[in-house]
């Protein structure tokens, strides 16, 4: 699942990914937002709130927002160099490592939060989780060829809907691939909502504690690919 890349991909390998992934976004994004009320893997939304916020002159709140996306895009863009690096070095586990940065940076927010009695940054915090959600959303790109993005709902319905109106008009001349692909995707919405119904009963029930056990899918997965 974390070593094959691209064509070499099967479907089944690309469903359960996603799932697993899109679980963890999904727990993290909303219990983000129930914390700290920031959305940690809602780039779309965050940009249109530091628009809106710039538009009525309330800056420190815009660069909130504008901040947490920066934080996202350093995310990918770590994952992009640590993937790079790892191919030259042919560490044939480096998808493994990366989720592994995710994992330990998830851990080490949860732990710290449940550490202090000190009232956190909400933006400062956030933008961690939008880090480790960029890691994420990069690293399943990469590995996927594009075919899986667990953070990025509104391409992924979008492409729902342009499916199921290539299905309705008959104009799907592999109707096949279509299927399979609206099956991705639809696997990828449902984990992520599973995933956001998790992060509310595990913040509520463990508090930021939930943080760290979130990253426990990523260890599991990972860990059977280290060596």
């Amino acid at each position: 699942m974390l070593i094959h890349e691209g064509d070499t991909r099967t479907h089944a390998i690309d469903v359960m990914l996603a799932s697993i992934l899109s679980v963890v976004a999904g727990s993290v994004n909303s219990a983000g937002f129930m914390a700290y009320h920031f959305f940690s893997a809602n780039m779309t939304g965050n940009i249109s709130m530091a628009s809106e916020l710039l538009a009525i002159s309330q800056f420190d709140a815009a660069i909130s927002f504008l901040t947490i996306v920066v934080m996202f895009i350093l995310g990918a863009f770590t994952a992009s160099v640590l993937i790079e690096v790892g191919k030259r070095r042919q560490r044939r586990n480096i998808y493994a490592l990366t989720l592994i940065v995710e994992a330990a940076i998830l851990v080490l927010v949860g732990l710290t939060l449940s550490g202090t009695t000190a009232l956190p940054n909400g933006t400062v915090l956030v933008g961690l989780l939008s880090f480790t959600m960029g890691i994420q959303n990069a690293a399943s790109t990469r590995i996927s060829g594009s075919r899986v993005r667990t953070t990025h709902v509104s391409g992924v319905a979008t492409d729902i809907g342009v499916g199921l109106a290539m299905l309705a008009s008959g104009q799907a001349n592999e109707k096949t691939a279509v299927l399979r692909r609206l099956s991705l995707h639809l696997a990828t919405v449902a984990a992520f909502a599973v995933g956001g119904i998790l992060g509310v009963i595990g913040y509520q029930h463990f508090g930021s504690m939930a943080f760290s056990l979130f990253a426990v899918p990523l260890i599991v997965l990972s860990v059977l690919y280290l060596r």
